[in-house]
């Protein structure tokens, strides 16, 4: 939309999780913005480092914090009437945000849906609680070992391969019975540096996640064995959705159209 119209001082800015480019999944990202923009938000798309249109070396999720500065600086330039910024971030994008936002006063608000916290323990655990389980227990896979038509090694190879990868790998599960330590750094756990972004971050958070995704599942897995992240997210800056038969990037109109509505409504209900 032409910038004179744009009077909003609340924009957002969408960071593309990886590998990918500003368009995203099934346009998801465009269609996003065209849907705030429609309502008098403005959006900003862009591409980090090493992906789309943009030069340079391509950079993971934890070392984007230069260009998410850089990309706000340049919203602020483009909108006159721009006060505050939300992030908006789909898997690891989310957990760039959560890495981000406490750093920038400008930030007032994460949209977060299905945040990356993957560790070789927590992958291990959610293919075993949330892949294997059903698969031990459906019937036609019994059908299948009945009659002689069930491949074992191709059934329990991967099974043993993520045991292994989870015996030998150096990051234990993460316990939150104790105080997390202020002296964070990169070599910290996955979820603990999430913990203390999100911890530290004072403004309104908004969590969206599916149920037809192990990425999900491995977030609300670790949501349900901590009481930390737990009291954390049900503070009243917090506000929760879940779609239960949505997949990673709510490829489905009615899926996407929903995670768009939640989005702008929550925008405007502060």
């Amino acid at each position: 939309m032409p910038k004179q119209a744009i009077t909003s001082t609340k924009g957002v800015l969408i960071i593309v999780g990886g590998p990918q480019y500003r368009v995203g999944s099934h346009r998801q990202f465009t269609l996003l913005a065209r849907h705030l923009a429609a309502k008098g938000i403005p959006v900003m798309r862009f591409d980090t480092r090493g992906m789309g249109d943009s030069e340079g070396e391509i950079r993971t999720f934890e070392e984007i914090d230069e260009d998410l500065n850089c990309a706000i600086n340049q919203f602020f330039l483009e909108i006159s009437s721009l006060q505050e910024i939300v992030i908006w971030g789909l898997c690891d994008a989310a957990t760039a945000a959560l890495f981000y936002a406490h750093h920038d006063k400008r930030v007032t608000g994460l949209v977060l849906l299905n945040p990356w916290v993957r560790t070789e323990y927590s992958v291990v655990k959610t293919y075993l609680k949330h892949y294997y389980y059903n698969r031990f227990t459906d019937r036609e896979l019994w059908k299948k070992v009945y009659s002689g038509d069930f491949n074992y090694i191709a059934t329990i190879r991967p099974l043993l391969r993520l045991i292994y990868n989870s015996l030998i790998n150096k990051n234990k599960p993460i316990s939150f019975k104790q105080n997390i330590s202020n002296q964070i750094t990169n070599d910290s756990p996955l979820p603990e540096r999430m913990f203390n972004g999100l911890n530290r971050f004072k403004g309104k958070v908004l969590l969206i996640t599916c149920g037809d995704d192990f990425t999900a599942q491995e977030f609300m897995d670790l949501i349900k064995e901590s009481k930390k992240w737990q009291k954390l997210l049900e503070s009243s800056s917090t506000e929760q959705f879940h779609l239960p038969n949505a997949n990673h990037t709510f490829s489905r109109r009615e899926w996407r159209d929903q995670v768009f509505n939640w989005t702008y409504d929550w925008i405007k209900s502060w």
